[in-house]
């Protein structure tokens, strides 16, 4: 059997997904006991530090059987200027999967092209798959079904938006980003998926949130772009989700955020800490639909 990589949520089919999330709620549930990952080992390449990616995957690693290992790209040759090919063949040889987040999506396409494992991308600059998957299990819960409804993003057009835009490409739901000039998702991204579904792009937050079913932001400056913080906190003003705004949207909407937030800047104490969020819920989904995710690739 060839292997299988995870880079984004095009890599799988919509029925892998829907099968990738039932199989995360029956995990959440505690009806699934099996432990796939027995005597495997999952090598996790950090160049960007993380809290949810790691204690999620370091912790789905273990109940699911295996033993992750915490590489930081300063601790490995990597960060000494050793080529990702050579690390990506070395690793194949020792290790069962590698998870790997970093700056560069190029650099974890390469690390799958030379690696004989299963490769998963816990983020790049450009894609953040396996936190769209917390979120869409997230929805699923909420609503039952993804079938009509309707995502508003609200923010930068960043990893986070583009993940969006495929997963409403490859599972048929409505999308509506709201983002200043400057601050669209990735073109090649919206156009490839605008021919799969209903996408907007608009620089108006409340067309995009208008009768939405999910409400979700992230910070205005990701990291490695603390230098454009400033700029980017004057581009964004008139983007703030707060009780107003989520008003507007369903009067049964959920409201996401990937976390870490900025409290007063993208969402307000309000809308994160008030009766609409799921937040919590979603953080704790990384957990549930990772462990789903290497089950199918790794077990």
């Amino acid at each position: 059997m060839s292997k299988r990589d995870f880079l984004s949520i095009p890599d799988f089919t919509a029925d892998e997904l829907h099968s990738l999330l039932d199989l995360a709620g029956r995990m959440k549930s505690g009806a699934y006991r099996e432990r796939p990952l027995t005597g495997k080992t999952l090598a996790m390449v950090f160049a960007k530090s993380s809290t949810r990616t790691r204690v999620s995957f370091e912790v789905g690693t273990l109940q699911l059987g295996g033993h992750a290992l915490f590489l930081s790209s300063r601790d490995i040759q990597l960060g000494r200027g050793e080529p990702i090919r050579d690390t990506a063949r070395v690793l194949s040889r020792m290790v069962d999967g590698i998870m790997i987040r970093t700056f560069a999506h190029a650099d974890v396409e390469e690390l799958a092209r030379f690696a004989t494992i299963p490769v998963i991308n816990g983020l790049t600059d450009l894609l953040h798959p396996c936190q769209i998957l917390a979120d869409l299990l997230t929805t699923l819960e909420a609503f039952g079904t993804l079938k009509g409804k309707t995502v508003a993003w609200i923010g930068d057009g960043n990893n986070m938006c583009n993940s969006w835009l495929n997963a409403a490409g490859v599972l048929g739901f409505e999308l509506r980003v709201a983002c200043p000039q400057g601050y669209e998702p990735d073109r090649g991204i919206f156009e490839r998926n605008a021919a799969l579904t209903s996408l907007l792009v608009t620089g108006d937050p409340e067309e995009a949130v208008a009768g939405a079913h999910v409400v979700t932001t992230d910070v205005w400056a990701s990291m490695g772009q603390e230098a454009e913080a400033a700029q980017r906190a004057e581009a964004f003003q008139g983007y703030l989700v707060d009780e107003a705004l989520m008003r507007r949207a369903d009067p049964k909407a959920i409201f996401l955020h990937c976390l870490p937030a900025h409290r007063g800047e993208e969402v307000t104490e309000a809308v994160l800490e008030g009766p609409q969020s799921r937040v919590w819920d979603e953080a704790e989904n990384r957990l549930h639909v990772q462990k789903a995710l290497m089950a199918m690739l790794m077990g």
